[in-house]
């Protein structure tokens, strides 16, 4: 019994979330069928599609659900009144809303709801008041749905960044610790492969951390309640700790190629360990650092021993030049470099954090993929590109 609960107990997150569905979804019933006729079934259906972990997630995916009800609800009043209510007039409904969507350049979420909602609003026939009714049930789904979004989770997106980040560096850092000690006591190519591939699961965690950052930087510019500069902060800190995983995954690599190809040589066995457990230590006192925003004087502390050990690891591998094998040398140097990086990426001096745009959200999450400004802008340009053409040719005329 007690193995059940633990199983509820450590996913609370996810727990709330269902709980809040489903009130939501209940209420949307309640609320839909009061105020449409036969409205509700429509309203908890867009509800329980709506509700997100976040009001910004929800309304998003609202405006989404909104978007492809009304443009599904209008190509299969065309269908129904060209072909009847049928089977033909179901599959050009369905053929039709996919290319009005890739038309309109509607991202993934909005992409699907087009033809879903369209079939959802013929149900078992159609007609302009039913179209009208199921219109505005979706319009009541996903308004209870951004309503109780709220409670869904009792952190704020900035505040699921900090988790997220934070959980991640130190995961980074008990990677580090680990090939640290297995360097000083001598590693072998399994436990290096063991490595890699810890390395390689933390790096598949980079594109939740990126898209919580993102969304906490959306949530900051719409919503008063939040910090924009604290949102722009952590999204830095999460490119920070991106850059981070990689090189941690590179040190990993190199670690496993050196035990392939013969080991790290003694000469150099222990800086190596000192330089990786100096950037464990470092990683994790940033984590903390982000978590509690306590701890910064200790934090750059450890950046700079990270930058000592690095530097106490160059020296060593250029006096060791003449007894180490070539490949080797370049492994370490190879290492060196990786640390620095890292210890950059740390206090967030780099350049690469600041200098370098960094992509936005994909387009294929985003309810619209081209902005409406903008495909306006390039319909205009389409249709007045004729009448240039042709007002060049008869200038030499008049």
């Amino acid at each position: 019994m007690k193995r059940v609960f633990k199983l509820f107990t450590d996913r609370r997150t996810w727990v709330r979330l269902i709980f809040v569905s489903a009130i939501a979804s209940g209420i949307a019933w309640q609320v839909g069928d009061l105020l449409v006729k036969d409205g509700g079934v429509v309203a908890a259906i867009i509800c329980a599609l709506s509700i997100r972990i976040s009001l910004y997630k929800s309304v998003r995916e609202g405006f989404g659900q909104i978007v492809g009800t009304a443009i599904g609800a209008g190509v299969a009043l065309a269908c129904v009144a060209l072909f009847n209510f049928g089977i033909v007039s179901v599959a050009l409904t369905v053929l039709f809303c996919s290319v009005v969507a890739r038309a309109l350049h509607l991202g993934e979420v909005a992409s699907v709801n087009v033809p879903v909602t369209a079939l959802i609003v013929i149900g078992p026939g159609l007609s302009e008041s039913t179209a009208l009714s199921r219109l505005s049930s979706t319009l009541i789904g996903a308004t209870v749905a951004i309503i109780f979004s709220y409670f869904s989770n009792g952190k704020t997106p900035a505040a699921r960044t900090v988790d997220k980040i934070s959980s991640l560096a130190n995961k980074c850092a008990k990677l580090l610790g680990e090939m640290s000690e297995g360097v000083a006591a001598g590693y072998d190519q399994e436990e290096a492969g063991h490595w890699l591939a810890k390395a390689r699961l933390l790096v598949e965690e980079i594109p939740g951390v990126r898209a919580q950052a993102l969304e906490a930087r959306g949530h900051a510019k719409w919503f008063p309640t939040a910090e924009v500069d604290e949102a722009e902060e952590l999204y830095i800190r999460g490119v920070a700790v991106e850059h981070t995983v990689v090189q941690v995954r590179t040190i990993a690599r190199t670690l496993f190629d050196s035990s392939v190809k013969g080991g790290i040589a003694e000469e150099t066995k222990r800086d190596i360990a000192q330089a990786l457990s100096a950037a464990s230590f470092a990683v994790s006192s940033k984590a903390e650092q982000i978590k509690t925003t306590q701890g910064i004087a200790d934090s750059r502390s450890a950046t700079q021993d990270v930058r000592i050990a690095g530097a106490a690891l160059a020296d060593s591998l250029m006096e060791a030049s003449d007894d180490v094998d070539q490949e080797q040398l370049v492994r370490g140097i190879s290492l060196v470099s990786n640390i620095g990086i890292i210890a950059d990426s740390l206090d967030e001096s780099s350049p690469a954090l600041h200098d370098v745009l960094t992509p936005g959200e994909p387009a294929m999450n985003q309810v619209l993929k081209v902005s409406p400004i903008e495909q306006s802008a390039r319909v205009g340009a389409r249709i007045t590109k004729p009448f240039i053409w042709l007002k060049r040719r008869l200038r030499k005329y008049f």
